[in-house]
């Protein structure tokens, strides 16, 4: 019609789609990432697991020389600390491109949350798995066992396959299998043997208790996570297994090395003290079995390492004294 203006449609502002790959999003400069940020990425209060299979196999081999070899306990220790916090940064950064971290409960992940490149946490995660191969060849060197090298390169392979490449071991509910393998048997014997080149009964026994920790503390980290792992397909033991079941197996995992603390104790006596980080993990099995809040299972997560790492102790101090 002649005189008529022509309306224009005003165009609704598109939106950009986001990927579903956090790592592929572009990094949101809201927050500048902080020291303490890589501090949480590295998830210091997994560290006890770490400690504890090196102390209880220090523990075990002045059972056979009383001697403590300390330069060798000192590089076993930083090999499984900076092993245990390389397998942190390599989960945040596989977790974190795959998009399994993207609606997380706990605290948030430097890749999955958009605020660091990826890249950049593979590469701190490199870092560390190379620090723990530099620690690792120093303990060999001085043992002159050097048929561990290829216990140390299955370690960090392990670590990597853990939730890295294409079939990643902890999404198909073998993670608290490697969990027992590596962080109880093989951290816990690997020290007592480079120190003594023995491995006598009680070395077996304290690796059990020490795999059976590690194995607790998975277990409720992903009995948090049950909900958000079963929506993306992640198939952990919980997962498969469910609540109710979790909640039982996490029971017998805490409680276990406590009767082998008992049978420790016919032999070394001190070792009936280790009953007192009972308490502690009696706290976490009542935090795993009634939460109402699956927040709460960080404080059970965290009880359960402090318990392993006090455990340790004690029994170490059953061991030597």
């Amino acid at each position: 019609m002649a005189g008529s203006s022509k309306k224009t449609k005003k165009r609704a502002p598109q939106r950009r789609r986001s990927t579903g790959n956090p790592a592929k999003r572009p990094v949101l400069a809201l927050e500048p990432v902080t020291a303490r940020d890589w501090i949480g990425a590295a998830r210091l209060r997994t560290l006890p697991l770490a400690i504890a299979p090196v102390v209880l196999g220090t523990g075990a081999a002045q059972t056979v020389d009383h001697l403590f070899h300390w330069a060798i306990a000192l590089a076993c220790l930083a090999v499984a600390v900076l092993l245990q916090i390389g397998v942190n940064f390599a989960n945040d950064y596989s977790d974190g491109i795959r998009g399994t971290d993207a609606e997380r409960i706990g605290p948030a992940r430097l890749t999955a949350s958009g605020r660091v490149p990826a890249k950049r946490v593979l590469l701190v995660a490199l870092v560390f798995f190379a620090l723990a191969a530099v620690a690792g060849l120093a303990v060999i060197v001085r043992s002159q066992q050097w048929w561990m090298l290829a216990v140390g390169a299955l370690c960090i392979v392990a670590a990597w396959f853990y939730t890295g490449g294409k079939r990643p071991y902890g999404y198909n509910a073998m993670g608290e299998l490697f969990v027992f393998v590596f962080f109880g048997l093989v951290a816990t014997l690997g020290t007592t043997w480079v120190q003594v080149q023995y491995l006598p009964t009680v070395a077996w026994v304290v690796a059990v208790a020490a795999g059976l920790f590690a194995c607790a503390v998975l277990l409720a980290n992903n009995l948090r996570d049950i909900d958000q792992d079963r929506a993306v397909g992640k198939r952990t033991l919980s997962v498969l297994i469910g609540r109710r079941a979790t909640q039982v197996l996490f029971t017998l995992f805490v409680l276990i090395p406590f009767v082998l603390a008992a049978w420790i104790a016919l032999l070394y006596p001190i070792a009936w003290l280790a009953m007192l980080a009972l308490l502690s993990g009696l706290v976490a099995i009542v935090i795993v079995w009634f939460h109402r809040d699956p927040r709460e299972l960080v404080a059970a997560l965290g009880l359960t390492s402090l318990t392993a790492l006090a455990y340790a102790g004690v029994v170490y101090w059953a061991l030597v004294g």
